[in-house]
C-alpha cells in the first residue's frame, strides 16, 4: 500500500516538474539569447506554442517585421525560405486561439503576444507573434492615451508606472493576448529592433531565430 502511494506521489510530482521545465523557452537569434517565461494564466496560448516549439516549427524563421520603439515579429512559416525584400506576414497554422485577455497581462517592455488580423473575436494567429520594446510614457501621454486608445479604461496605477519607468505600448492592452515575458536578455530586443529594415518593416540582413524549451534540472 505504502509503495502504491509513493509510487502515484512520484508520478505527480514527475507532471509538475514537467508542467514547470516547460514553462520556459529560449529564442536563439545572433543577437543574443532571450529566455521566456509563459504564463499559466493563459493555457491556450503556452501550451499550443509549447506544441510548435517541440516539432522545431520556428527553426530559421525570421523576425520578418521590426519597428524600433515598438515591437520585434516572428514566426511566419513563410519566411523560412522566403526571398531577399519579400513581404511576409500572411503565413500561419491554418487555425486561430480564442483571445485570452486578462487585465493583470500588459504589454510591458520585453512580453510575449499573439499576433493576430482583424477578427471581430480577437483571436490570435496559429503561429506569429511578438515581442513588445515599446518606450515610455509620460503622466499626460497615459491620460490622452486612456481617453483615445483605451476607450476611457483606466490603467492600474502600478501599470502606469511601469509605462513611466520600463515602457511598453500600452494602446495593445486587451486587443492582443499576452502570455510570456522575457526574463532574461532584454538587451536582444533592443538589438534587433535596431537593425536596419526596408518600407516593409522587413529586416534588410535576415534575422533568423530557433526556439527549444528550457530544461531545468531538478533533485528529487
Amino acid at each position: 500500500m505504502q509503495k502504491t502511494i509513493l509510487a502515484v506521489l512520484l508520478a505527480f510530482a514527475c507532471l509538475s516538474a514537467s508542467a514547470q521545465r516547460n514553462r520556459k523557452v529560449k529564442v536563439i537569434t545572433e543577437y543574443g539569447t532571450m529566455t521566456i517565461k509563459l504564463y499559466d494564466q493563459t493555457p491556450l496560448h503556452r501550451d499550443n506554442f509549447i506544441k510548435l516549439v517541440k516539432k522545431h516549427f520556428y527553426d530559421s524563421l525570421l523576425f520578418h517585421r521590426v519597428i524600433q520603439h515598438f515591437m520585434i515579429q516572428g514566426g511566419d512559416p513563410d519566411s523560412k525560405r522566403a526571398a531577399a525584400g519579400a513581404q511576409l506576414g500572411n503565413g500561419g497554422t491554418g487555425y486561430t486561439i480564442p483571445a485570452e485577455f486578462r487585465l493583470d497581462l500588459y504589454h510591458k517592455k520585453g512580453v510575449l503576444a499573439a499576433a493576430r488580423d482583424d477578427n471581430p473575436a480577437k483571436a490570435s494567429d496559429g503561429c506569429q507573434f511578438y515581442i513588445v520594446q515599446g518606450k515610455k510614457f509620460t503622466e499626460g501621454q497615459l491620460d490622452t492615451l486612456e481617453q483615445t486608445r483605451l476607450g476611457g479604461r483606466k490603467l492600474p496605477v502600478d501599470q502606469r508606472e511601469v509605462y513611466k519607468t520600463t515602457g511598453g505600448a500600452p494602446h495593445l492592452d486587451q486587443h492582443y493576448t499576452v502570455f510570456g515575458e522575457v526574463v532574461k536578455g532584454l538587451n536582444v530586443i533592443d538589438s534587433i529592433a535596431a537593425v536596419k529594415t526596408d518600407r516593409n518593416n522587413r529586416p534588410v540582413r535576415d534575422v533568423r531565430m530557433k526556439i527549444r524549451l528550457k530544461k531545468k534540472f531538478l533533485l528529487f
